[in-house]
C-alpha cells in the first residue's frame, strides 16, 4: 500500500517555493528546479513589473498595509500557480516569501491536491552577498534593481523560514548547491 501512495504522490503536480532575500540565488535555483521539472517559473518581480507602468495602481499599492506590493504580488502568484496545478502541471514560485506567503502557498497546494516543496536560500558571506547585489543586472522590464542598503535593512529583520525541505547558501559553490538540489528531487 505504501508503494501505491508513493507512486501516486510522485504523479501529483508540485508547487516549488524558492524563497530568500534578494541576491541569495533564488532565481538561479528556481530556474534550475523548473528545468528539472519541466515547469514554469513565476517570479514575484516579474509579476509586479507588469503593474509598474500604472501610476494609479502604484499609489494604491504604496498606501496599503501591509505592503500592497508584497500582498498583491503573492496573491497573483498563487492564483497563477493554482491554475497550473489544477491543469496537472508543476510550477516554481520565486520570491521573498515570509510566513504569511509560505502559509498561503501551502494552502494553495493543499487545495489543489498537490505536493509542496520549499527551498530557502541565503548568503552567509556578507561581502559576497553585497557584491552579488551590486553586480547584478536582471533586466526585468519596468523593474528596478534593489540596492544593497535595502537588502542590508532586510537582513536585520529577515527570519529564515522554518521547515524548508532544503536550505542552500550562495556562499557555497554552485556545484555543491546543484548537487543538493538534485538529491532533493531524486
Amino acid at each position: 500500500m505504501a508503494d501505491e501512495t508513493d507512486d501516486r504522490d510522485e504523479r501529483r503536480p508540485t508547487l516549488v517555493l524558492v524563497t530568500g532575500l534578494p541576491g541569495t540565488g533564488k532565481s538561479t535555483v528556481a530556474e534550475a528546479t523548473a528545468e528539472a521539472f519541466g515547469a514554469a517559473v513565476l517570479g514575484h518581480d516579474w509579476v509586479m513589473s507588469g503593474l509598474r507602468p500604472y501610476q494609479e495602481l502604484q499609489d494604491v499599492l504604496d498606501a496599503m498595509e501591509p505592503s500592497g506590493h508584497r500582498v498583491v504580488g503573492w496573491s497573483i502568484l498563487n492564483a497563477l500557480a493554482a491554475a497550473q496545478l489544477r491543469a496537472g502541471r508543476s510550477v516554481v514560485l520565486d520570491g521573498v516569501a515570509r510566513r504569511s506567503e509560505i502559509a498561503a502557498c501551502q494552502g494553495n497546494a493543499q487545495r489543489e491536491d498537490s505536493r509542496i516543496v520549499m527551498i530557502a536560500t541565503q548568503c552567509s558571506d556578507r561581502a559576497l552577498h553585497r557584491s552579488r547585489i551590486e553586480g547584478r543586472q536582471r533586466s526585468i522590464p519596468n523593474w528596478y534593481e534593489v540596492g544593497w542598503s535595502n537588502v542590508e535593512r532586510s537582513l536585520d529583520v529577515w527570519e529564515q523560514p522554518e521547515g524548508a525541505d532544503l536550505y542552500l547558501d550562495a556562499a557555497d559553490s554552485w556545484d555543491a548547491n546543484a548537487a543538493k538540489l538534485a538529491s532533493l528531487f531524486s
